[in-house]
């Protein structure tokens, strides 16, 4: 993907958003759901009702960008509306994108079998 390199702060908009908004609405979002500034050079990522979409909307220092993904088969992991907001680091955006669980908290060695 082009866009944003490491260290960068990603956002997640937590539940659904509707997929129709463009970039106007989506950083009224960023502003007003997330509380963050949209030009600030952080990535806001939200999901569709389905699953199987999701918009990263980032700041370049010129203007916005709008990345789209729609999954061919599977759903991007999300929490719920509960949560509110997550903040990601640049390497689980990535994960993301490629529609891998970055939510796996276990990164350390497989688990031992005993007998």
């Amino acid at each position: 993907m082009i866009g944003p390199g490491t260290g960068v702060r990603v956002y997640l908009a937590c539940g659904v958003t509707d997929m129709r908004k463009g970039i106007a609405g989506l950083a009224a979002l960023a502003q007003d759901v997330l509380h963050q500034k949209p030009a600030s050079g952080a990535v806001f990522a939200f999901r569709g009702r389905r699953g199987d979409r999701i918009k990263l909307l980032y700041w370049d220092g010129q203007g916005f960008c709008l990345y789209y993904k729609v999954l061919e088969r599977g759903r991007f992991p999300w929490p719920s509306a509960a949560d509110g907001s997550v903040r990601l680091t640049s390497a689980q955006l990535a994960m993301l994108w490629e529609g891998i669980d970055w939510r796996r908290p276990d990164w350390g060695a497989p688990p031992v079998r005993v007998g």
